[in-house]
């Protein structure tokens, strides 16, 4: 949470939202992530319990309730999510990927320089006990809990109980939710209601085999937008998929240097490599920082959430990402990026044919910017030279 961030609409900063918000009688509660020596660099843009924060706390006579929680060293607390009227029939929950910084707490379209591109998804039902159950969790054994500058607020030295009903289901998706857990961090694997007790002392790794699974059982479409697309054991997922004919697109940062192990993956005609750039007022292209973490499979299956596809994400911070099974929900969502991203309507076309044209729009974009042309369609364009994609 960046002090530079300002929610839209003119509400102030996000912190003056949530103050509001706790003078409403609302209970308000945050686990913040506290880098250590080896994550010192990201302490700039950490809202990490630094005395000027305290101050501000302080200054705002804030009653919001927070714990500061580390992660194992040289990791991350990576999760975002937001849990409205937590374990009742209303109960709301929002999981993705987006920071609260101006460059990601932006509109759609992307026109602009220092955008990055994210994706939230909104959870109501079964599911968000789930992500209830994660937040009681992790509140009870924040690690900094019981140091001086390890929480803020009266009552934030009582821990949650866990969630004991399960919200009635409200559509038709559904939905089950994954995580990264670096053993060692938690110890208490209470069960979630209707579930079984799980040994989260060892850590847990569905982020990673929900992946896996889900490459492995594609047969028609892959469609991933990642920051990061690196863990060797994803890659050969992918080459196997792509060996199996199911047409592909991988939308990243459009960095200079494309990982190799990534890049390789271009000798397949079924494979798009693509990146985004917005226009600007002056006319130029820009790079939009790909910061979301989602992958959608055949049309039918998708995940969204926190998780980047290294091994950071996979293996060692704190992650969240929901999946989801539902035809109706997995058409909409990428229909609505791919408007985006190509500016074409995809609704009446199958998942294989709205990712071949991806892909002809992504080429055709490339070859004008390489032509110094900026009269793209849409913000779409091949990571890859055109005699490469030749």
């Amino acid at each position: 949470m960046w002090a530079a961030c300002q929610m839209p609409d003119g509400r102030g900063t996000p912190l003056d939202v949530l103050n509001r918000a706790a003078e409403r009688g609302v209970d308000v509660r945050i686990i913040f992530w506290r880098p250590d020596p080896e994550t010192e660099a990201w302490k700039t843009n950490a809202f990490w319990g630094a005395p000027e924060q305290f101050d501000k706390l302080r200054t705002s006579a804030s009653s919001i309730l927070i714990r500061w929680d580390r992660a194992q060293p040289g990791y991350c607390q990576h999760q975002k999510s937001w849990l409205i009227d937590a374990g009742t029939e209303t109960e709301t929950v929002f999981l993705g990927g987006i920071n609260l910084n101006p460059h990601s707490v932006v509109a759609p379209g992307h026109h602009g320089k220092g955008h990055n591109h994210d994706v939230y998804v909104e959870l109501a039902g079964p599911s968000a006990v789930d992500i209830h159950h994660n937040f009681a969790q992790r509140w009870n054994e924040a690690s900094e809990r019981h140091l001086a500058d390890g929480r803020w607020g009266e009552g934030s030295e009582s821990d949650l109980p866990f969630p004991t009903n399960v919200p009635d289901r409200k559509g038709n998706a559904i939905v089950q939710i994954q995580r990264t857990i670096h053993g060692g961090r938690y110890s208490n694997g209470h069960a979630t209601p209707l579930g079984v007790v799980y040994q989260i002392e060892t850590g847990e790794h569905s982020n990673f085999d929900q992946y896996c699974a889900a490459i492995r059982a594609a047969r028609r479409s892959i469609y991933i937008e990642n920051q990061s697309i690196v863990v060797p054991e994803i890659i050969e997922c992918l080459h196997q998929a792509l060996l199996r004919g199911v047409e592909m697109v991988a939308v990243v940062p459009a960095e200079e240097t494309i990982p190799e192990i990534l890049a390789n993956l271009a000798t397949f005609d079924n494979f798009t490599l693509a990146g985004l750039a917005g226009q600007s007022s002056d006319g130029k292209r820009n790079p939009v920082w790909i910061h979301a973490k989602l992958m959608l499979v055949d049309g039918e299956w998708g995940t969204v959430g926190s998780c980047n596809l290294h091994r950071y994400s996979l293996f060692g911070n704190g992650e969240l990402n929901a999946a989801f099974w539902d035809h109706e929900t997995a058409r909409v969502l990428l229909s609505e990026l791919l408007s985006e991203h190509l500016d074409s309507a995809i609704s009446r076309l199958d998942d294989r044919t709205a990712l071949q044209l991806f892909g002809k729009i992504a080429r055709n974009n490339r070859q004008r910017l390489e032509n110094g042309d900026s009269r793209w369609q849409g913000l779409a364009f091949s990571l890859l030279p055109l005699l490469q994609n030749s």
